[in-house]
């Protein structure tokens, strides 16, 4: 893991994460890594982050079960972001969607939903 020692983490450690599905292309979502989070993905195969909301370490779909299986990993060319190909495993928004990318901006200035809810979750995290 090499690869690692040449990354460009923030001044918090971190480091930017855009997870895209391996099949359809599709933005699932962005998050943050830091190294240990980076490693512990590599490691597993399963997607982890790091919560700065809960100030913690986080495996994706821990109480869901909607986990990513990661198929490929990219480095952008300064470093400082990661491309992360995943076989994802139900949906990647808390929300009930696939993507958390489900709302459109239309012309007119207004937030429209363009996805398919896949669940309707329990309880809604801010």
């Amino acid at each position: 893991m090499e690869f690692v020692e040449e990354l460009i983490f923030n001044h918090q450690g971190l480091i930017p994460v855009i997870i895209q599905d391996i099949d359809t292309n599709e933005v699932l979502m962005m998050a943050w890594m830091n190294e240990e989070a980076l490693k512990k993905t590599l490691e597993t195969g399963k997607t982890h982050f790091w919560s700065r909301s809960r100030r913690r370490l986080w495996l994706k779909g821990e109480t869901s079960g909607h986990h990513q299986l990661v198929r490929e990993v990219y480095v952008d060319c300064d470093g400082d972001v990661l491309l992360i190909k995943v076989e994802q495993i139900k949906a990647a928004c808390h929300t009930g969607y696939k993507s958390c990318f489900f709302r459109k901006v239309d012309k007119n200035g207004r937030l429209r939903t363009v996805g398919k809810k896949i669940f309707e979750p329990r309880e809604v995290y801010k």
